[in-house]
């Protein structure tokens, strides 16, 4: 490894932008295929790494919910966990709020208490054997129907204590964070923080809707909020942390290179921004590699990476 890697590797950092379904390698898609007997249309992990390139957020989505097909159990939910921590600790990462989609699982016949006991079984042993202290944030499917959503919320009810945000994720586009603005409502009434993810591939408006509406505490991506100098001006002020993910910004075709990314300049501008890798088994690299190809492309200074990562830690929700 060389000196700048180890150097980032040191650095102690949040990672606040994680879908653990987004996790699931190759390789242990193929095992939990195996163990649960579940037919998936690939007969090696090189078919299911050749499937993993992708040029749009749908195709994407596509192989994400095919991959997630695999997980059964509560063993099979431990498992992804636990690989996904053991990176993190690789990395340097003290402390991690993962993402889980319980709409991808229930739907599929997979009881809420299962999806929730597996990760954060797995979530417990890290923080007690790997030091890596964590929080678990459950997304709604914005492709699916608020009625959908309100069912979710629901199920999530007895887990509460477990849980300490709602988000927003999937198809972006077509599905504006103010389709879900009553259950998120009714989330922050139970306690619940909230983030969403907005300005990605959608417009600036969905970035105003996430914070006026859904009265985000983050926006995870907000890539485009440079676009509305006003918003840059609201972020600023209020000091709102933004959940950049250069990779996956760069597989889904937000940026056609990292060279192009937008996250510098949202640094200097003083935008609260850090670094986070979304799905790396899908995207390329987990946080470490995500910090090291922008030091490299972006021209980072060391005191970028410092601010980067101290940035993060102040955004965790302690």
């Amino acid at each position: 490894m060389d000196d700048i890697k180890e150097y980032i590797r040191s650095l102690p950092k949040a990672e606040l932008h994680l879908h653990i379904e987004g996790s699931l390698e190759p390789e242990l898609m193929m095992k939990l295929a195996k163990r649960n007997n579940i037919e998936i249309p690939f007969s090696s992990v090189e078919e299911i790494k050749n499937a993993y390139n992708f040029s749009n957020l749908q195709d994407f989505l596509d192989i994400y919910y095919q991959g997630a097909a695999v997980l059964i159990k509560e063993e099979d939910f431990f498992d992804l966990t636990w690989e996904y921590l053991l990176r993190a600790k690789e990395d340097g990462i003290v402390h991690t709020e993962i993402f889980f989609d319980p709409q991808t699982h229930t739907e599929r016949g997979v009881s809420f208490e299962t999806v929730i006991n597996g990760i954060t079984n797995a979530l417990k042993k890290g923080k007690e054997e790997l030091g890596i202290t964590n929080h678990l944030i459950m997304c709604f499917l914005r492709h699916l129907p608020e009625e959908d959503a309100f069912k979710t919320f629901e199920m999530a009810i007895p887990f509460k204590h477990l849980i300490k945000a709602v988000g927003l994720d999937s198809s972006e586009v077509g599905h504006p964070p103010s389709k879900f603005e009553r259950v998120f409502k009714k989330a922050m009434d139970e306690g619940f923080l909230t983030v969403a993810h907005a300005g990605e591939e959608g417009p600036t408006d969905y970035i105003w809707e996430a914070l006026k509406l859904l009265k985000v505490k983050r926006v995870d991506h907000g890539v485009r909020c440079m676009e509305d100098a006003d918003l840059v001006k609201y972020l600023i002020e209020n000091n709102i942390p933004l959940t950049v993910c250069p990779l996956s910004n760069i597989k889904l075709r937000v940026f056609d290179e990292i060279k192009d990314h937008n996250l510098k300049k949202m640094l200097d501008r003083g935008l609260n921004v850090m670094i986070n890798s979304d799905d790396p088994a899908y995207f390329g690299g987990y946080l470490l590699e995500n910090y090291y190809q922008c030091y490299q492309d972006l021209n980072l200074t060391k005191e970028d990476l410092r601010k980067l990562s101290q940035n993060s830690l102040d955004a965790c929700f302690y």
